[in-house]
């Protein structure tokens, strides 16, 4: 008898987290797909990158500060302040009249995002075991399948009907629903955590975030700005992860490693395909769904053979096989040029990322030896991803673009390289 609220609690979290998940990609698609509406309604459409930095620069200033504020309120006031910023800073987005405050709104949200982002995972961390957090990983992943296949049409035919402001609000049920789970499953068994760490190196992150969206010198500026952040990931990450000490901190530097090179990969296929390879805008949208579906997919799987194979393998191979498809990708461009072996090779990049992710990611938020609290680790997690992702894209837009480097085909080899490294810091994280 005593056990059944417990594991109705733990439903409910999992419910909540997977809902956000489904809440974070409608979002994603939203956002990309009303970019340039946005940005006609707003006559901003030189200024693409104020419209598209905010919530990114949001989530990059909350994670150094989300321990703290978690720390400072409690669960349940950091809980309600969160989510009044949330809605506060959408509310501004969908009614701005210029593109400074769009930006605002989008930084407020973001930021309210990232404090409520590290609350639902460290009460994941805290509350489900192993096994229930690699289906709840495993099931989130799946829930970019729908939004993939409809959320850019149905996004334009919201806008049609409504207008851009109100399908910006869009996804916001969904994103209340999925965080009130979450809340109430966590608030039930909440408890307090020792002080968080300082907070002054990592405010690197968003000085570097915030060179790289607005730097306007060209790619050596962008580096710069991501040398910066690089600079103040140390102090999000476990000890250890830069050395790639065993456990956790060898599974969060291969997360880091993961994000820059899919990422980073992701950010250019359609320049890939339409500069390098020649093909036409609507065949390269398809290869650009690709490999985010397969990993959704294949993501379902992986749960029942973690629990038969254990945890150990899973991110070694699935980040080799996804290095071996971006490798063959970059190495076409020499060879001969073709979009279904396109198709068919960024595909196996994601069916890869399907086989590591999970397992990784459980990997990357179990505490170990290393004595971080629930909040830490999923602040460091959270940190891992964005920093590779920022810096995959940094890297390989500024190789892209500099003479002398061999553009795209050098971009693609250092994202099939860096996902290598993710294989090989992967043999260290069990």
């Amino acid at each position: 008898m005593g056990s059944k609220p417990v594991a109705r609690g733990a439903v409910a979290l999992a419910v909540g987290i997977v809902a956000l998940e489904f809440g974070a990609a409608v979002t994603s698609f939203v956002a990309s797909t009303l970019l340039p509406v946005v940005a006609a309604g707003l006559s901003a459409r030189d200024r693409l990158g104020l419209l598209t930095a905010g919530t990114t620069l949001g989530l990059f200033v909350a994670l150094p500060l989300a321990g703290r504020v978690v720390h400072r309120l409690g669960a349940r006031l950091t809980l309600t302040a969160g989510l009044a910023g949330y809605l506060a800073g959408l509310g501004v987005a969908a009614s701005a009249v210029s593109a400074e405050l769009f930006a605002l709104g989008q930084f407020l949200a973001g930021f309210s995002g990232g404090v409520l982002g590290v609350f639902g995972i460290s009460s994941a961390i805290e509350h489900l075991d192993e096994r229930l957090r690699v289906r709840v990983v495993a099931a989130s992943s799946a829930m970019w399948i729908l939004p993939a296949l409809v959320g850019p049409a149905a996004t334009l035919a919201l806008e049609h009907w409504l207008g851009w402001r109100w399908t910006l609000l869009a996804p916001v049920p969904v994103v209340l629903l999925g965080r009130l789970f979450v809340g109430r499953a966590a608030l039930r068994s909440a408890r307090p955590q020792g002080p968080p760490r300082p907070v002054g190196r990592a405010l690197l992150v968003p000085a570097g975030a915030t060179v790289i969206a607005f730097g306007a010198g060209g790619w050596p500026v962008t580096l710069a700005g991501a040398a910066v952040a690089f600079a103040g990931a140390g102090a999000l990450l476990p000890p250890g992860a830069g050395r790639l000490r065993r456990g956790t901190p060898a599974a969060v530097a291969a997360l880091v490693l993961f994000a820059f090179g899919y990422f980073g990969a992701d950010s250019l296929i359609t320049v890939l395909l339409t500069d390098g390879y020649g093909t036409p805008l609507a065949q390269a949208a398809i290869v650009l769904s690709g490999a985010p579906l397969a990993w959704a997919v294949t993501s379902l799987l992986i749960p029942r053979l973690v629990r038969r194979h254990g945890k150990g393998a899973f991110p070694v191979a699935g980040l080799a096989v996804a290095a071996a498809g971006v490798g063959v990708v970059a190495a076409m461009l020499l060879v001969a040029p073709s979009f279904p072996a396109a198709l068919v090779s960024w595909t196996v990049a994601g069916v890869g990322v399907g086989i590591a992710y999970p397992a990784l990611y459980v990997m990357a938020t179990t505490a170990g030896t290393t004595g971080l609290t629930p909040t830490e680790l999923a602040t460091s997690a959270i940190a891992a991803e964005a920093i590779g992702g920022v810096l995959g894209r940094a890297v390989g837009g500024a190789l892209s673009s500099a003479p002398g480097t061999g553009g795209l085909f050098a971009s693609y080899v250092v994202f099939a390289l860096v996902l290598a490294g993710g294989a090989a810091a992967g043999t260290r994280a069990s």
